[in-house]
């Protein structure tokens, strides 16, 4: 008889991610991971336990897998460089991969498996995107309460901009609504009076 193929944790999770990004989250369960991997439900089950908890590592997992390599393409570059990219590529995961992003960035992750992100705070009381703020503060010497606006109103807009592209079934290309968020996050920066070289077509070229 053949040596039977161990089912690591790695595994499960690579198969509920395929399943994710084929059908979404309600197409990820134990007897669909099982029949991807071509095994019995018992390694799933005894990875994990249940699916609650197959879900809150998913959750990490698809987070991770979907923005590897970001940081590397923001290394070195100017700050408002970076968090344009920044945007970029969050479009980019809503057209490219819309279910793992309607999992990751959408559906309520306390409903859903079971994780309260902000508890009894509003999201508006968190600092949006806090690391673009210290950067574009740290380079442009600018309070970072003006920063901290300019990045929530960006963040906002990029936000809405993909919820609306998901509902409109992806029509407006990926290009197009990168372009919008450029044009309007560039908008906010010269309300500050700051003129980056940024140009679009070089920052979409690096992700594309």
């Amino acid at each position: 008889m053949g040596r039977k193929t161990k089912i690591s944790r790695e595994m499960i999770l690579e198969a509920a991610y395929e399943l994710l990004e084929e059908s979404g989250i309600a197409a990820v369960a134990i007897k669909q991971i099982a029949a991807k991997l071509d095994c019995s439900t018992q390694p799933v089950s005894w990875q994990f336990g249940s699916m609650a908890e197959l879900k809150k590592e998913l959750y990490q997992y698809a987070g991770e897998k979907i923005f590897s390599g970001l940081e590397e393409n923001m290394q070195g570059r100017d700050a408002f460089e970076a968090f344009f990219l920044s945007g970029i590529h969050y479009l980019s995961i809503a057209c490219e991969h819309p279910h793992v992003f309607r999992f990751l960035n959408v559906d309520d992750p306390l409903e859903t498996i079971g994780i309260p992100v902000y508890g009894e705070r509003s999201i508006f009381s968190i600092q949006f995107d806090e690391e673009a703020v210290k950067m574009l503060s740290a380079q442009y010497g600018l309070p970072s309460e003006k920063l901290a606006e300019l990045v929530r109103d960006t963040v906002i807009y990029t936000h809405g901009l993909a919820l609306m592209m998901m509902f409109d079934s992806y029509k407006l290309p990926k290009k197009e609504a990168c372009r919008m968020m450029f044009n309007m996050g560039m908008k906010l920066v010269r309300e500050l009076g700051i003129r980056p070289e940024s140009d679009f077509e070089t920052l979409y070229n690096t992700l594309a």
